[in-house]
């Protein structure tokens, strides 16, 4: 994985520890008052439902890393993001059978909160290697940025909101209260930042599709010659398989988007934040479809072929 990625896993990791550090290990009713730690006791049957959902698909997307040939390093976004949420559902269960723990709901609060991070990271390294399989005439017609800048500014912008949450998550455990107020603030900024780039990226993604359509149709309706195969290790011929699939993760990631932007502004006393089936219909279940659909259509095999033969393959160097 690139180094940045070492940044999110260790950042991620300070927090952690920063929080169950300053943080009572555990917390009584008296320093509750009327407030649940989280808003409620998360039900074990649930999370044991999307643990073994994520682990599956977890299982599924590792395989085809190892099978699908040649590798390229930027995907184990995908396949460590889907693991990492896997382990916060461990968590919620291991949280709920002692709901006191302060430090296992930081815990596990913060893989469920930022492991989407790497699914964003997915998307955005699915763009930059998509547009350079066309010719450069294309890439520079139907981008409304130079595709040069897609990793650069928005795989960064994810590296900075990923900081931002991370650091706010570590604060809201500390015992002062006026600090952790503070860091919900943090989060809160982090999550609106990471929801407004995701969406200008979803602009970027379906306007460079509308042009292709619309100036080069011939690369829009490319002559397949064989039919797509689930789960195959062949080539996708039709790279707009895999333009479908990323526009459907990025309408599921900006519903989670929209989900945490709604739960931060409402405060920990709020409706969503204190109901838990929010948080499966609006966030665990639209990532876990979105980014399902990767194990059917596995980025890679779009790579590996030349959709049509109207421009070249160019060969990019993995990150």
């Amino acid at each position: 994985m690139p180094h940045y990625s070492r940044l999110i896993v260790l950042s991620a990791l300070c927090a952690t520890a920063l929080a169950v550090e300053n943080s009572t290990t555990h917390t009584t009713d008296a320093d509750l008052g009327p407030r649940v730690i989280g808003g409620y006791i998360p039900k074990k049957g649930p999370s044991l439902v999307a643990l073994v959902l994520y682990g599956i698909s977890a299982l599924v997307q590792w395989i085809q890393y190892f099978t699908v040939t040649p590798r390229r390093p930027f995907i184990l976004w995908l396949t460590c993001g889907m693991t990492a949420m896997a382990l916060g559902f461990v968590l919620r269960i291991i949280f709920a059978n002692e709901p006191s723990s302060m430090g296992r709901y930081i815990a596990m609060d913060l893989f469920i909160l930022l492991s989407p991070c790497l699914f964003l990271a997915t998307d955005y390294m699915i763009l930059s290697h998509l547009v350079r399989i066309f010719d450069e005439e294309i890439a520079e017609k139907c981008m409304l940025i130079r595709p040069t800048l897609i990793v650069r500014l928005f795989v960064w912008s994810d590296v900075s909101t990923f900081l931002l949450q991370s650091t706010g998550g570590g604060l809201t455990a500390m015992k002062d209260v006026n600090l952790a107020n503070i860091g919900n603030k943090i989060a809160e900024v982090g999550i609106i930042l990471q929801a407004v780039s995701f969406l200008l990226f979803t602009i970027v993604f379906v306007v460079f599709g509308i042009r292709i359509q619309k100036h080069f149709p011939e690369v829009w309706r490319p002559r397949v010659q064989e039919p797509f195969r689930l789960f195959s290790r062949e080539p996708i011929e039709d790279w707009r398989i895999l333009f479908y699939v990323t526009s459907l993760t990025c309408i599921g990631i900006l519903i989670r988007s929209v989900f945490r932007i709604v739960e931060f502004v409402g405060g920990y006393n709020g409706m969503v934040f204190t109901h838990e089936g929010y948080f499966y219909v609006l966030d665990a279940l639209p990532l876990w479809i979105a980014m399902t659909l990767y194990c059917f259509v596995w980025p890679i095999r779009v790579f590996n072929h030349t959709p049509v033969a109207s421009f070249e393959l160019k060969k990019s160097s993995p990150y």
